[in-house]
């Protein structure tokens, strides 16, 4: 399985410890992610404007809650969610993600 994607907002991040989940998971039932592909529409729809982003690359091989790729939005996209408070050993890199001078945020490309 490869990386998945999670955008965090630098207060949730911030309360992180071993574990780390976003305020308000718990009522939603799982942590929304997304692929690289994704993210850019994923962050226009939920954080446009936002400069108090930081993305999450997920190892998903190591993540200790399961992982489901499903729709629950009715959108004919199945999306990663993760059922459980993420380990931050699986987390990868966490890095600055602040929408562009126009609100709007761009495609994401990986680096290798």
């Amino acid at each position: 399985m490869s990386d998945i994607l999670h955008l965090a907002t630098e207060a949730d991040w911030a309360t992180r410890g071993e574990t780390y989940a976003p305020k308000g998971w718990r009522q939603e039932g799982f942590v929304h992610c997304s692929t690289s592909e994704q993210l850019a529409k994923t962050a226009n729809k939920h954080f446009l404007g936002r400069s108090d982003l930081v993305l999450l690359t997920i190892d998903a091989a190591q993540l200790v809650p399961l992982v489901v790729w499903e729709d629950t939005a009715g959108s004919g996209e199945d999306f990663p969610h993760i059922y459980g408070e993420i380990n931050v050993d699986s987390i990868t890199s966490a890095i600055p993600f602040p929408a562009g001078a126009d609100g709007t945020f761009d495609a994401w490309s990986q680096p290798r």
